[in-house]
């Protein structure tokens, strides 16, 4: 993997999730690198005029069995290259989003260096997939709601998408999980969060962070 040497200032990304606590976190990934990465916003109610150098699109609790965003993503004439930053590596998930036009899907389990310097040979041109790999710990500076509660990062995209009305058949599909560990994750949520039934656990998640803002994504879809 290479990166440009020619380049005279930082690359210019934008980060696009439905979950500002998730992006806060992801843009203090790069608080070590402000000369290599400047992140252009997070107000997911603020205005993107800028031709962006990287749109980073962060999976958590996105519909990754739906193209359609990622698509969008990339017609988008401000987003010179689009990036997918995500766990999941099913073979379809890869190769839909690489069949939308992405320039490159990368693993949460790199650490801030390794993504940079993958983002910056996006930049270069370089078309870059992460190797998939087992589940490693994430940096300290990743966010995600329930984190505070004890909620994993895998446990709170359960969570946020039974927020969103999804089934647990649904949730399945959406994850490419079996519906068994489906139903493994929601028992340990109903646990930590000390819900019984599945209106306490929405309701809990509602109270808590897990409603997305579509804004963002909205925005870059063509949206207001």
């Amino acid at each position: 993997m290479t990166s440009s040497t020619t380049r005279t200032r930082p690359l210019l990304v934008t980060l696009v999730d439905d979950y500002d606590v998730v992006l806060m976190g992801l843009a203090h990934l790069f608080d070590e690198y402000r000369d290599r990465i400047l992140i252009s916003e997070i107000d997911a109610n603020a205005t993107l005029d800028d031709e962006i150098d990287i749109v980073l699109y962060d999976s958590f609790a996105q519909p990754e069995s739906d193209q359609q965003e990622l698509a969008g993503l990339v017609a988008n004439p401000r987003a010179r290259k689009v990036v997918v930053y995500t766990w999941n590596f099913h073979p379809d998930l890869v190769a839909g989003a690489l069949g939308q036009g992405v320039h490159g899907y990368l693993s949460k389990t790199l650490s801030a260096r390794e993504l940079v310097e993958a983002l910056e040979a996006v930049h270069a041109g370089e078309k870059v997939v992460s190797e998939p790999s087992p589940r490693a710990s994430r940096s300290p500076s990743l966010d995600w709601p329930g984190k505070a509660e004890g909620i994993t990062d895998r446990e709170s995209e359960i969570l946020a998408l039974i927020t969103q009305g999804k089934s647990n058949a649904e949730v399945a599909t959406l994850t490419y999980l079996s519906p068994n560990t489906v139903k493994s994750y929601i028992r340990s949520v109903y646990r930590k969060i000390g819900a019984a039934s599945r209106t306490q656990a929405v309701l809990w998640g509602v109270a808590h962070g897990f409603t997305p803002d579509h804004h963002r994504i909205d925005h870059w879809l063509g949206g207001p």
